[in-house]
């Protein structure tokens, strides 16, 4: 199954082992996120290390697992969709992983219910909908 993986979804991921870290290593996914992620992780780096159970080393070792488990695809690939992304978004936060879902023809990975339901263009799976279907 490919699937287009959101900021909230990794960041989950690091803070804590969880079914969330168990699932992104899943054999049958095939997962995607746009370029931007690594602003964002920049950005909140030390707010996600404050957070983490996990030790520094740890932290730095699962972070380079997921670099290399997870496809980033450079923002121009994305660039032709973002203006229908941005008519179907409920949130402009957002727009990024729709033009990506759109350009790649596959669903979406969030726990964001806005995004899931404000919009049904784009299939939005849940973590808890993934548990039951893998």
């Amino acid at each position: 199954m490919d699937l287009v993986v959101d900021a909230n979804i990794l960041f989950a991921s690091l803070i804590k082992s969880s079914i969330t870290s168990d699932i992104l290593f899943e054999d049958n996914l095939h997962l995607y996120t746009p370029e931007f992620i690594l602003e964002e992780f920049e950005k909140y780096k030390e707010f996600i290390k404050n957070k983490t159970e996990r030790t520094g080393d740890e932290f730095d070792t699962f972070f380079s697992l997921l670099q290399r488990r997870i496809t980033i695809v450079p923002s121009e690939e994305i660039e032709p969709f973002l203006e229908k992304a941005g008519k179907i978004s409920p949130d402009v936060k957002d727009i990024s992983y729709v033009a990506l879902a759109l350009k790649m023809n596959i669903s979406i990975w969030s726990n964001d219910k806005k995004l899931k339901e404000k919009q049904d263009l784009v299939k939005v799976y849940s973590t808890e909908d993934l548990v039951e279907i893998l």
